[in-house]
């Protein structure tokens, strides 16, 4: 039997329509992932290592919603998440991180070192001392791409989506709610990976 391997760099697609100053180093960033999920792979690395390998590389690529460039809350702050299963019904889930550089890792030691499914805020924060997994500020993580996204989304009013296109000034300033979903709701606006 073979093997596989699929990758995304967060919600929504990358446009050709994006500028290619926006486009290219995403779809570069992917390609990178991808090359090194696929010669671990090649190696036979395990599944579960690989997974954690090309999250952490897509965590660490300020272009993607995760660790590094994640979506802003609208106060500004970072709040990532992260969640790994191992195809046997283990997994491990962590949310709220301010601190902690790669979520994914976290994710997969409450998987493996905990009786538990999920931790978050401070209690993944604390577990994640514990552990001696690499934390710094939670600057590190802001861009100025994403303040630059939340900013757009306040002015519209909506969930300001990795990719898409700031409206112009002319456009109509709140967009239509399709699902209920679409605009900034209850002070907080996160992504997903």
């Amino acid at each position: 039997m073979g093997w596989a391997i699929a990758l995304h760099g967060g919600a929504g697609d990358i446009p050709l329509s994006l500028p290619p100053e926006r486009r290219l180093p995403r779809e570069a960033g992917l390609r990178h992932c991808l090359h090194i999920g696929v010669e671990a792979l090649k190696v036979n690395t395990p599944a579960l290592d690989v997974v954690e390998l090309v999250v952490r590389e897509l965590e660490n690529i300020p272009h993607f919603n995760a660790g590094k460039g994640s979506v802003l809350t609208t106060q500004g702050t970072v709040e990532m998440e992260a969640c790994i299963m191992d195809g046997t019904k283990r997994c491990g889930a962590v949310s709220g991180l301010t601190t902690v550089v790669n979520p994914i890792s976290l994710a997969r030691l409450v998987m493996e070192k905990t009786p538990h499914i999920y931790l978050a805020f401070d209690g993944a924060e604390a577990f994640a001392r514990g552990q001696g997994v690499e934390t710094v500020d939670s600057s590190h993580f802001i861009t100025t791409e994403n303040v630059e996204r939340l900013k757009q989304a306040k002015e519209a009013n909506r969930v300001q989506i990795d990719y898409t296109q700031p409206l112009h000034k002319d456009e109509k300033k709140e967009t239509p709610e399709a699902d209920g979903d679409s605009k900034l709701r209850d002070g907080w606006m996160r992504g997903c990976r």
